[in-house]
């Protein structure tokens, strides 16, 4: 057991779908051989199969504290990197030629789906999903390696993966159920999110969480009273994890996205909302109704002209406020370092 649980809440009602906490994590971390294929972060657009395509179905998790078996995700089912015809385009003398990708519906890139929607026209819907390592309180990964390559930090509760010790037997990702643990072909390890614990150890929050434009990404430990997450978490209750029904108490969790209302047949609005109650409630179980409702009773005390500390703390007016005690700027930090570093050369 971990002595403190650092943790992450999405809003969802604010994610633009930009893919900037994508790139984030990607350039700061999945830059070795083999990682080609590896978004520790993805962003994607529901309903849809996200990725690995179809996780959802691929087993994992607990049923009864019981560990439950699990599909092992190809590098084809992940979404391999796009490639494009840059040097036709460039090169190739056609006036005519335009740039295009190799993937598409078809499947070949892990986003293969982006802004493809449900429902029928006027009442076509989606939303955007991003994800990362749960950090589970109960990590069926750590589990499953026999090994013992899988550890939970006991300062913080996250999960980390000792590649000096991994033999690639990759136990862990059939075992995960967000299917969020990756396979390093030439390395022949395993390797997922680390939750940016350089960062976090030295009071900086996560690469995705500060570069998010949209302000959707909360940080900080569950069981700070003063900090974001314990309000939207256990206060307010309006952020829930996705899938609790896996059992392994993931430690990231949303806060479900609002609906435009359902438009009839003259076009007048309705009381049904677009994104189906029973969808939401397939994410993120049955409280996604209260959720709903307080988030819905808190915005129209604002419209009312009366305080709201809920929507206060969601339309975040104070930036650093998200992160807690990592609050840090990296620029900050780097430098700190240096002179350290320094102080010690010249000894």
């Amino acid at each position: 057991m971990s002595k403190r649980q650092v943790a992450m809440v999405m809003d969802l009602n604010k994610c633009l779908g930009c893919q900037t906490c994508t790139v984030a994590c990607k350039r700061l971390w999945t830059k070795r051989e083999g990682m080609a294929h590896m978004w520790w972060n993805t962003v994607n657009t529901q309903p849809g199969s996200g990725t690995p395509h179809g996780f959802e179905s691929m087993g994992g998790g607990f049923r009864d504290g019981v560990a439950q078996p699990g599909h092992r995700p190809t590098e084809d089912e992940f979404g391999k990197a796009w490639n494009f015809n840059h040097h036709e385009v460039a090169f190739g003398g056609n006036p005519e030629a335009s740039l295009m990708a190799d993937g598409g519906r078809a499947g070949k890139g892990p986003n293969w789906d982006e802004d493809i929607g449900g429902g029928d026209y006027p009442n076509s819907y989606y939303f955007y999903l991003p994800r990362i390592c749960n950090h589970c309180t109960h990590p069926a990964c750590l589990e499953a390696c026999p090994r013992q390559a899988i550890n939970k930090r006991e300062e913080d509760g996250i999960v980390l993966i000792d590649e000096g010790r991994c033999r690639g037997h990759r136990f862990c990702q059939e075992a995960c159920p967000y299917k969020k643990i990756y396979y390093n072909q030439a390395e022949g390890v395993s390797q997922k999110c680390i939750f940016c614990f350089p960062r976090i150890d030295a009071g900086v929050t996560t690469a995705c969480s500060r570069q998010c434009p949209g302000r959707v990404r909360f940080v900080g430990y569950l069981d700070d009273p003063a900090g974001p997450i314990y309000k939207l978490v256990h206060e307010h209750k309006v952020a829930l994890p996705l899938h609790a029904e896996y059992g392994t108490q993931p430690n990231v969790f949303y806060v479900p996205p609002l609906s435009a209302p359902k438009l009839d047949a003259e076009g007048n609005q309705t009381d049904e909302p677009r994104i189906p109650v029973e969808y939401l409630v397939s994410l993120f179980g049955p409280r996604v109704v209260e959720s709903l409702e307080t988030i819905k009773r808190e915005r129209a005390k604002v419209k009312r002209g009366e305080p709201s500390e809920l929507m206060d703390l969601l339309i975040t007016r104070k930036w650093l406020d998200m992160f807690g005690p990592f609050n840090k700027h990296p620029r900050e930090v780097a430098a700190t370092q240096m002179k350290f570093y320094r102080k010690g050369a010249q000894k």
